[in-house]
């Protein structure tokens, strides 16, 4: 079976995110003032090939505690679904 996954991966709340942070800033430059706290991350989609759902779900797991994420700075959710 192949699955699509859609991850979605975000700095820890606890860090600093320098990217949105000047984003946040620059709202109020484009008319945008009520707009505050962005915080930037990564979106990644990809596909995997498993025998059902869970073998797939465990596949983007791995995927993202070894070379996706970084673990220290970052934390990940995704959604898997058959295609």
């Amino acid at each position: 079976m192949k699955f699509k996954a859609e991850i979605d991966i975000m700095p820890l709340e606890a860090l600093l995110d320098p990217q949105g942070k000047a984003v946040s800033n620059s709202m109020g430059n484009v008319g945008l003032p009520e707009i505050q706290d962005v915080r930037i991350g990564k979106h990644i989609s990809l596909f995997v090939d498993a025998e059902n759902k869970e073998d797939a779900s465990e596949k983007v797991e791995q995927a993202c505690l070894k070379i996706l994420s970084n673990q220290i700075m970052e934390t990940y959710q995704f959604n898997l679904i058959e295609v």
